[in-house]
């Protein structure tokens, strides 16, 4: 999340800034299961969560609105577990009913197979298992409701 703080500064430098569409956290939930990741360096929901809540409210001092968005599944990945997964839900669960958001947009719920909630639909898998394609990415742009940006 360090590397958050000086994008949210770039954007805050700039004039004209009115929102963030803020997706954030599963780098980190996935450099914790690196195998040898030092534990200094591993993060937690609780931390995610902190770190996304302070850049919220420093956007919102600066008076932009944040649209938050959920992680997307992530499960075939190599570093995919239950811990990896149960943080990935807990920050998700957060950013949908915590109200500190201007407005949501859940990327999880429109990629993720209902079959197998933790991994990415097939026809959205870019076939890492965490990135989506080309039509998981336009899938994900079609569920941004614009007329967010508009209130």
């Amino acid at each position: 999340m360090h590397h958050l703080v000086d994008i949210i500064g770039s954007l805050l430098a700039r004039g004209g800034v009115r929102w963030i569409v803020l997706l954030e956290g599963i780098n980190d939930i996935n450099f914790t299961a690196l195998p040898g990741a030092p534990e200094s360096q591993h993060a937690t929901a609780e931390g995610i969560i902190a770190g996304l809540s302070q850049l919220v409210d420093r956007a919102h001092a600066h008076g932009i609105k944040v649209m938050g968005a959920t992680m997307t599944p992530m499960g075939g990945l190599w570093l995919f577990n239950d811990k990896t997964e149960t943080m990935r839900q807990q920050v998700n669960q957060w950013i949908r009913t915590s109200g500190k958001y201007d407005a949501l947009v859940d990327f999880d719920a429109v990629t993720r197979d209902p079959q197998k909630p933790g991994y990415l639909k097939a026809e959205h898998d870019s076939g890492d298992h965490i990135h989506p394609n080309d039509a998981g990415n336009a899938a994900m742009a079609r569920a941004i409701d614009v007329t967010a940006f508009l209130r």
